[in-house]
């Protein structure tokens, strides 16, 4: 992977990712930006959710679990003292859908963390990853 950050001036960054994609990235105002775009550490996060997503959804699909909505909230915790790093990440998953069992979702949440997501991987040498998870019927 390769990508690139340019400085735009005060504390705006323009991200260059592969695929042509670009990302503003900026400080709060009471950090000196201008909360053009969203804070380096919130990209982690989200990162994080949308890497395990990926894998839930994608292994929920192969069991062919008949599901129509999916959503991944994440509450994170982090220290006090610098440097601010995750210290626990709680994951809710929420999957709407009709004859969902929970155990086809619970299987996919722990392949997701447990074997395919490298940014869980990464996270959980600093952080706890704890989750739960909600079946919405429809």
């Amino acid at each position: 992977m390769d990508l690139s950050v340019v400085w735009q001036g005060e504390m705006e960054l323009t991200g260059y990712l592969e695929g042509g994609h670009t990302l503003t990235i900026d400080a709060s105002e009471e950090s000196g930006g201008h909360n053009k775009g969203p804070l380096p550490i919130a990209l982690v996060a989200v990162g994080t959710a949308g890497c395990a997503s990926l894998d839930v959804v994608s292994i929920l699909r192969k069991k062919k679990v008949n599901f129509t909505g999916y959503e991944c909230k994440l509450h994170v915790e982090r220290r006090e003292e610098h440097p601010r790093v995750f210290t626990k990440m709680h994951f809710e998953y929420i999957v709407t859908g009709t004859d969902i069992k929970r155990k086809d979702v619970e299987r996919a949440v722990q392949l997701a963390e447990e074997k395919y997501c490298q940014a869980i991987a990464m996270m959980s040498k600093t952080a706890e990853i704890v989750h739960t998870i909600t079946i919405i019927e429809e």
